[in-house]
Parts: structure tokens; C-alpha cells; sequence
């Protein structure tokens, strides 16, 4: 599934490598197949042998002997210097009680390069921040011309990064290989266009792995056709996740995906198409199919253990905190 994983297998020993253009991951049970491979890599090409992986593509890696971390410590107090934001006021929530905004809010306009270098920086940040996906993801949407109010809305999460920077992701060692997800959508949030806003996360164990947002294409008419489009996504990112760690030797069968909306997950088993789902694409009813043959199982969670509302709407500072801490509880 992955084009740039590979794989060598001798026996009971395997070696992993990852490749990103020039820079390379390697791991082995066998200490000799990692000798071996260093020797045939740099006999082929000039290359420097960095040791144990600390830091890979912006990504500190902290590796302790029963848990490894990821952040992005470095990126975010460099990120506040480029922006002039270091000795700010810290705030608690991403986004403030009245954030809905339109493209159209009154003001003066701001330089647009600015207000887009600043968007595409939190971007490159949310591969290990999750809690700022959804409002970096809101503001991205008003970069064709924004204005002071779009600009000053951005740099709160500047604001709420400088208190939570040290904030990291947790991969336990012993957590167990069991593959999860959570789907949940707002219902007609946005204030421009009223389509809703799709959010997913996925859970190897504990660990969260996978996680995004995205704005619907359509207008839904019911809550439950949002939260049915939802659990496709979710669906599709469970179908692939499924393949990839057949490639580490991990075979998955019914993986819980967690929805909370009822009849969303009564849609998912209905094998007959009623009059009240003609308006969904045929190209989200494919849930249905893989509910059926298995390769997923659509479940109920209560609201209050939703973790996918995190990437789906604004979360109060308990609320927020409380979904943060989540996964490792699991």
C-alpha cells in the first residue's frame, strides 16, 4: 500500500525501511540486518549514518525503554519568533465562543502572502497537533482575501500554542494491535454555504495514528445523512489502514468504527435504500458493503467519548482537555 515502505524478510527476522525522498527510517529485530543494510546504502551512495532516530522531518522522537513521543516543540517556538508572537498572552481555547466567520467579514484586508505563509506553517504543525486541525483547516478557507478579522482569529492559535507547547503524541509500547476509528460531523456549522464539516480519527491500541478533517461537498439534509458521510470517510481510512499492516504482518477482521449518531449506524446495516437516502451519492453507500463483508463494524459511542468532535466543530477548555487526554485511555 505505502510505495516508499520497504520490506526484507529472512526467516523469523524482517527489516523496515522508509524512505521520504532523501532521508531514511530503518528498523530490525535483528541488529545484523541493520549492519548490513548501512554497509549496502552507503557503499551505494554518500550517506551519513545518524544514529538512533531523534529527529525526522521537523518531528522530534523522544524513545524511552516503555513509551516513544512525537512533537513539535522546535517548530512551534520557531514558528512564534517568525511571527513575532513569542511574548504573547497565552489563551486556553483554539478558538474563541464567536468564531463563525464569512469570507465577506468588514475590515481592512491584510497581505494575503502573509495571512497564507502563516496558514501553510500551521498546516505543516497539525502532522503532530491534532487539537489545532480544525481551526487551522476553518481559517485556511479565507485566504483568497482576508481581512484583520481573519488574520487576528489565525493568530489565536498562535496564542494557544505558546501555552501549550510541549504538548505531545504517546505511543506506548505495549499497547495492543487492535485497529479503531471515530466519525462525527457537525450538522450545517458553516456559516457561508451551511454544508457540514466530516471528522475522523483512527487508533492503533491507545496510539492515535490517523486523523483529519474535511468540509462535505454537498448540502445535507438530516444530521444523519451528515454522520453517514462521515462514517465513510472513516470507513475508506479503516480499508486502507487494514492493507498497510498486512504489510507488517498484521491481519484485521471488524474493525470498530464508532459513530453517535443512531441512525446513521441503522443506514449502514439497512441493505435497502429508502426513500429517505435517494439524496446520498451512491459513492458513500460503500459502508455498507464492507459492513457486510466484515472489513468493518459500526458502533455506538456516547457524545461525551466522541474523540472525532475534536476535528469537527469548537471545543470548550474542559471539553478540549478532556478530548486531548482521551486516547491513552482507551
Amino acid at each position: 500500500m505505502d510505495k516508499t515502505l520497504f520490506i526484507r524478510k529472512h526467516e523469523s527476522d524482517v527489516i523496515f525501511v522508509q524512505v521520504y525522498v532523501d532521508d531514511i527510517i530503518f528498523d530490525s529485530n535483528n541488529n545484523t540486518l541493520c549492519e548490513e543494510f548501512v554497509v549496502t546504502m552507503q557503499g551505494e551512495f554518500e550517506m551519513s549514518m545518524m544514529g538512533e532516530l531523534t529527529y525526522f522531518l521537523g518531528l522530534q522522537v523522544k524513545q524511552l525503554k516503555h513509551e516513544t513521543f512525537l512533537n513539535k516543540s522546535k517548530y512551534c517556538f520557531d514558528l512564534l519568533k517568525k511571527f513575532k508572537m513569542e511574548d504573547c498572552k497565552e489563551v486556553a481555547t483554539l478558538i474563541a465562543t464567536n468564531y463563525l466567520m464569512d469570507a465577506y467579514e468588514a475590515g481592512q484586508p491584510v497581505d494575503s502572502t502573509k495571512y497564507r505563509g502563516l496558514i501553510g506553517s500551521l498546516l505543516y504543525l497539525t502532522t503532530s497537533r491534532p487539537d489545532i486541525q480544525f481551526g487551522v483547516c476553518l481559517y485556511a478557507r479565507f485566504q483568497a482575501n482576508p481581512k484583520e478579522s481573519h488574520f487576528k482569529a489565525t493568530k489565536r492559535i498562535l496564542k494557544y500554542l505558546k501555552g501549550t507547547t510541549n504538548v505531545r503524541l504517546l505511543y506506548p509500547c505495549d499497547s495492543n494491535i487492535t485497529l479503531s476509528g471515530f466519525s462525527d460531523s457537525d450538522y450545517a456549522e458553516c456559516k457561508l454555504d451551511k454544508k457540514c464539516t466530516s471528522g475522523t480519527c483512527h487508533l492503533l491500541g491507545s496510539s492515535l495514528i490517523s486523523w483529519n478533517n474535511k468540509k462535505q461537498a454537498c448540502v445535507d439534509f438530516s444530521t444523519a445523512g451528515a454522520e453517514y458521510i462521515s462514517t465513510r470517510h472513516g470507513c475508506a481510512k479503516i480499508i486502507w489502514l487494514k492493507h498497510k499492516l498486512l504489510d507488517y504482518g498484521v491481519k484485521l477482521s471488524k474493525v470498530p468504527l464508532y459513530c453517535d449518531n443512531t441512525s446513521a449506524i441503522n443506514l449502514t446495516k439497512n441493505p435497502i435504500q429508502h426513500s429517505k437516502t435517494k439524496h446520498i451519492e451512491i459513492r458513500h453507500h460503500f459502508v455498507r458493503d464492507h459492513v457486510q463483508k466484515g472489513d468493518c463494524e459500526i458502533q455506538f459511542v456516547e457524545t461525551e467519548n466522541q474523540l472525532a468532535d475534536l476535528f469537527t466543530k469548537s471545543l470548550a477548555k474542559a471539553q478540549s482537555a478532556s478530548t486531548i487526554s482521551k486516547p491513552s485511555q482507551i
